[in-house]
């Protein structure tokens, strides 16, 4: 295969990076939250962003200087991995816990002077402190001004934080593998880069597309099925944490980190 045709396969495994088991999980658990489909989409844009920003500058220093990971460095990046994904999974078991809080225990205070309580706007969910007296009634938010913020508003900036970091981690365990991948295949420095760059083109659009997917259902229970849609946020939760926990057991006994010996085979 010529040059061009092999840079063009990179962004097809690109995409299909974009649905290994970790990945597709750690997205289902954020967007087990999104009640728009457009929004599910933009967190899968920013997962393959974060993702492509570590296979890019990783993936590139082990290319351009011939960089050697020991097996325990990379082991621990691998782990990374599993600890995100038990972290996401208490995450969405914590906020269900918190609704059953809520529900069944509503946090009252001075004698139902100054409580708090949720309502939905805009398929958003708020949570404000509010009072019925006069001399205690305020209110803990702020209207967004300009097209920005109120973007920002509408999905929160800590949605949009959330999946980068996620990706940024992910793509630590993947970048020796991608970068090995390339040196064998592709000689010259230059087009290594310009392959990594279309790989990770390929695991944003895959990633995109996946999150649309994942959050389709999402979508449309949290608006007609809520109890349901509770439900298949904790389910997310469960099986991120357990997997987690598996991802964390393989890399920690199986592969070695935890022992003297560890062995470590990029894939």
């Amino acid at each position: 295969m010529n040059l061009l045709t092999v840079i063009s396969i990179g962004f097809l495994l690109g995409m299909r990076h974009a649905t290994d088991p970790d990945h597709v999980i750690a997205v289902t658990t954020i967007v087990s939250r999104q009640r728009s489909i457009r929004h599910a989409g933009l967190i899968g844009v920013l997962w393959g962003l974060g993702h492509t920003i570590t296979i890019l500058f990783v993936g590139a220093a082990i290319i351009l200087f011939n960089l050697v990971i020991p097996p325990r460095i990379g082991l621990t990046m691998e782990l990374a991995v599993g600890l995100m994904l038990i972290f996401l999974g208490v995450l969405n078991l914590a906020g269900v816990m918190q609704w059953i809080t809520n529900r069944f225990m509503p946090a009252h205070t001075h004698d139902g002077v100054i409580h708090f309580h949720t309502h939905r706007h805009d398929d958003q969910v708020h949570a404000h402190i509010h009072g019925h007296q006069p001399e205690v009634h305020f209110h803990l938010e702020e209207k967004p001004q300009g097209p920005f913020q109120k973007a920002l508003a509408r999905i929160g900036l800590y949605q949009l934080v959330r999946p980068l970091a996620v990706g940024i981690v992910h793509g630590l365990a993947g970048s020796a593998a991608v970068a090995l991948l390339v040196l064998t295949t592709i000689r010259d420095p230059r087009w290594a880069i310009v392959y990594l760059l279309l790989f990770g083109a390929g695991t944003i659009a895959g990633m995109m597309l996946i999150t649309m997917v994942i959050g389709a259902p999402f979508a449309y229970t949290g608006k007609k099925f809520t109890n349901f849609n509770r439900h298949l946020g904790l389910a997310s939760g469960l099986i991120s944490v357990a997997f987690g926990m598996v991802v964390i057991f393989q890399i920690g006994f199986i592969d070695g980190l935890f022992t003297a010996n560890p062995h470590w085979t990029p894939h």
